[in-house]
């Protein structure tokens, strides 16, 4: 039903990991996404078991930063959202800027609220087709407009 509405490429899915919440950033990184035009269609805020991040992150199973990765996203509160924007992925991952934030462009979240590459504040989906299983992931149908 939802989908009718809106091309899925015009949405993508975000987190606000752990590192951020806990250091209050949630609100300032909610704003900067509303300010660059993106619209909130899933909001929650909610905590990742070891089991649930292993399970979101398993495609990065095989690399060496997987188990740190998998402890990092489960030591608290994170904040998920899908959000909606023309051209959503493209211009989320601009916004967000470059995963370690001593390379991240100016004025985008990383570069404003990381404090490395392990703790990088945010996730941006990298596709559309990972927009939809992130998104999937997080939310039901109910849970979404």
């Amino acid at each position: 039903m939802h989908a009718k509405r809106k091309q899925m490429s015009n949405r993508t899915f975000t987190m606000i990991k752990p590192d951020a919440f806990a250091n209050g950033y949630s609100g300032a990184i909610l704003d900067m996404i509303l300010k660059a035009g993106f619209r909130l269609t899933a909001l929650k805020m909610t905590s990742l078991s070891a089991g649930k991040a292993g399970e979101f992150y398993a495609i990065h199973r095989a690399r060496p930063f997987y188990n740190e990765l998998v402890e990092f996203m489960s030591r608290g509160p994170i904040v998920a959202a899908i959000l909606e924007k023309e051209n959503a992925v493209a211009d989320f991952r601009k916004l967000i800027g470059a995963t370690d934030p001593a390379k991240a462009d100016s004025g985008t979240i990383r570069k404003l609220f990381a404090a490395s590459l392990g703790e990088n504040a945010i996730h941006g989906s990298d596709s559309d087709e990972n927009a939809r299983t992130e998104s999937d992931f997080f939310f039901s149908n109910l849970e979404r407009i």
